[in-house]
């Protein structure tokens, strides 16, 4: 899949007149846990030449491929792709958004070109902050939780996404850092030996052998650790309030660089 992925990406730059720095795997292939149907999640940033930022009317800042966004050639059905333009990509740098976060982190990299991405990846311990990032694991935690696992019966494969968000939130209520995307890493750090984590290692191997966890009854351990944690980190997160530096002018500063990268070599 790797070799259609980059034909797929260098057609975009081609259909779209943009040029790619970073395409990552970004869904269950980078967490640890594909089934074997599994969608190719790839996200990537894009950078316009620079007439199109030379406008006043704003103009769409992402590409959806093949959701909302025709592309020339034809792409396998389990391809799933979406970028964002740089500007917007570090915007949501700026408020440290946990998605961007994780791609810049994913081990499963397709394709980066030009010195952005590293020089992202060197500002992004300053600009985490661990509030807005917790608070987005634990209303995703909430919310599947809500939803997938309650009852008797339950999807056991919705199990992975309430873990995961409460795993990343504990690394970082523990560490005051950016989790690892990888769910393996972040058990094996996060959950003490015992029964509750023999039985979400169970529940990996399985997803991993590709059983299809469909309907079945709850885990009573894993159940009751997830409730326990949403409330514990419900209080935690009301009492996190730490402040970062405003880094915009760094990354204006990254933008106009990539800009004089990107083009003036083309010219």
């Amino acid at each position: 899949m790797r070799p259609h992925i980059i034909e797929v990406l260098k057609q975009i730059e081609k259909d779209y007149g943009v040029k790619i720095l970073f395409a990552c795997e970004s869904g269950s292939r980078a967490w640890g846990f594909p089934s074997k149907d599994s969608d190719y999640d790839v996200r990537f940033i894009y950078i316009h030449n620079p007439n199109w930022y030379l406008s006043i009317d704003q103009k769409r800042d992402v590409i959806e491929i093949p959701a909302r966004d025709p592309i020339s050639i034809p792409i396998h059905p389990l391809l799933d792709l979406s970028g964002w333009e740089l500007t917007k990509a570090l915007r949501l740098f700026r408020k440290s958004n946990p998605p961007l976060l994780e791609w810049l982190r994913s081990s499963i990299v397709y394709y980066q070109s030009y010195s952005t991405i590293e020089k992202m990846r060197a500002l992004d311990k300053n600009i985490f902050s661990p509030t807005s990032c917790l608070y987005h694991y634990l209303n995703m935690a909430k919310g599947n939780f809500r939803d997938y696992l309650q009852g008797n019966d339950v999807r056991i494969k919705k199990y992975f996404y309430v873990l995961r968000p409460i795993l990343a939130a504990k690394w970082i209520e523990k560490y005051h850092s950016i989790p690892p995307m990888e769910f393996q890493a972040l058990v094996e750090e996060i959950l003490e030996p015992g029964e509750l984590k023999e039985s979400v290692l169970t529940l990996l191997k399985r997803k991993i052998a590709g059983e299809e966890l469909n309907m079945e009854p709850r885990i009573d351990s894993i159940n009751e650790f997830l409730y326990k944690e949403i409330e514990h980190l419900e209080a935690y997160s009301k009492g996190l309030n730490i402040e970062i530096p405003d880094p915009t002018s760094e990354l204006n500063q990254l933008f106009r660089d990539t800009l004089t990268e990107v083009w003036d070599e083309k010219s």
